[in-house]
């Protein structure tokens, strides 16, 4: 799901309709919701994962969508004039987190998304396996 809202970033906002959500979108919940529950999850917690995944993938689309830049090393270009607002000092973890992370040879947004599905994943496995 991911790989396909990064391509169209345009589509968050047109998957989920209110109203009648369209066969593509009702597939992608039944086999979300079938992986779950295949892999031993009960219902309760199959709801809870399923709304807590779809949450953190379309979260992360739309702000990864907002980003003024994509990719390996190209934060570096665009927050140049971004950062001189914080020369006062007024805002320290910004510019730590900016000058130890986000600025550093190699960063990717993207890759954030990794660490927290990971991070996801495991706890849920931890929860599935202390209800067994």
């Amino acid at each position: 799901m991911r790989s396909a809202l990064r391509r169209h970033p345009w589509a968050v906002g047109l998957l989920e309709s209110p109203s009648a959500p369209g066969p593509a979108t009702l597939r992608h919940h039944e086999a979300t919701l079938s992986t779950l529950r295949e892999a031993g999850f009960s219902v309760q917690l199959t709801a809870h994962a399923y709304a807590l995944l779809d949450s953190f993938i379309y979260g992360f689309a739309i702000q990864e969508a907002a980003l003024p830049f994509e990719g390996h090393d190209t934060a570096a270009e665009i927050t140049k004039p971004i950062m001189e607002p914080f020369s006062t000092g007024e805002y320290p973890r910004m510019v730590e987190i900016a000058v130890e992370h986000v600025l550093k040879p190699g960063y990717d947004f993207g890759d954030e998304f990794e660490f927290g599905l990971n991070l996801l994943l495991d706890g849920l496995e931890r929860l599935k396996a202390g209800t067994e």
